[in-house]
């Protein structure tokens, strides 16, 4: 039999709804990366790009394999593994009587789970000591969903998306001055850098690789918006 390989996938939706993504990577049973893939879903929600993501990993890998599959979204966790039985029992209604969202993913991912070795395990986001696997996932996912375009191995990309550094937790120290070179303070204990890849800042508005980038709040945005966030507390 062989060893187990190790997945980890993810969804993102710039605004939920809103342009949305998934992303998917493949180790060896050591935890490499080996090859991953992301792909667009045009406007669509958080949900369904975590769904996406699941259907595509499992469709990535052949009958039969053995793997385990490292998420962030309990919901689509808790879909196929928890709540499904019941769904189905009830005639794909949830306890409310309600329509199953997703019903077509959730029912497609079933038939795939069924074919495979499949254990699950849940890691939480966008943490400084997260999974290096989740976040490889949800960077690509991200980068779909900005760009709207297909990437990964198989599309010729070799190299590993590179997930934006979290910052670590911040303590009371005094604030330091405001600086404007790369990687130096925006205030407040925030810290440029030039971003890897695009992505979206809280304004709404995105930003590209290359472009000088900080913390704001939990996520990555432009330099200047940090700066002006910082400076209204």
């Amino acid at each position: 039999m062989s060893e187990r390989i190790i997945a980890a996938c993810d969804g993102a939706a710039k605004g939920n709804p809103g342009p949305a993504g998934w992303g998917w990577v493949i180790a060896d049973p050591q935890g490499r990366p080996e090859r991953w893939e992301a792909g667009p879903l045009g406007r669509a929600t958080n949900n369904i790009g975590e769904l996406t993501a699941l259907q595509r990993v499992l469709e990535a890998v052949a009958p039969g394999t053995s793997m385990q599959v490292r998420m962030d979204s309990q919901y689509a966790m808790k879909a196929v593994t928890q709540w499904l039985p019941g769904w189905k029992r009830n005639g794909w209604k949830t306890a409310s009587g309600q329509p199953v969202a997703n019903r077509e993913l959730v029912e497609r991912i079933d038939e795939l789970l069924a074919d495979r070795d499949v254990t699950f395990l849940y890691v939480p986001a966008h943490r400084e000591d997260g999974d290096h696997l989740n976040a490889i996932a949800d960077q690509a996912a991200s980068d779909a969903a900005v760009t709207q375009q297909a990437a990964g191995t198989a599309h010729g990309h070799a190299d590993i998306p590179v997930p934006a550094p979290v910052a670590p937790s911040r303590r009371k120290s005094a604030a330091p001055k405001k600086r404007t070179s790369e990687g130096a303070s925006t205030g407040r204990g925030s810290r440029a850098i030039k971003a890897k890849f695009p992505g979206s800042c809280p304004c709404g508005k995105p930003y590209t690789a290359g472009d000088m980038i900080a913390k704001h709040g939990s996520r990555w945005g432009h330099e200047a918006c940090a700066t002006a966030a910082s400076e209204a507390l």
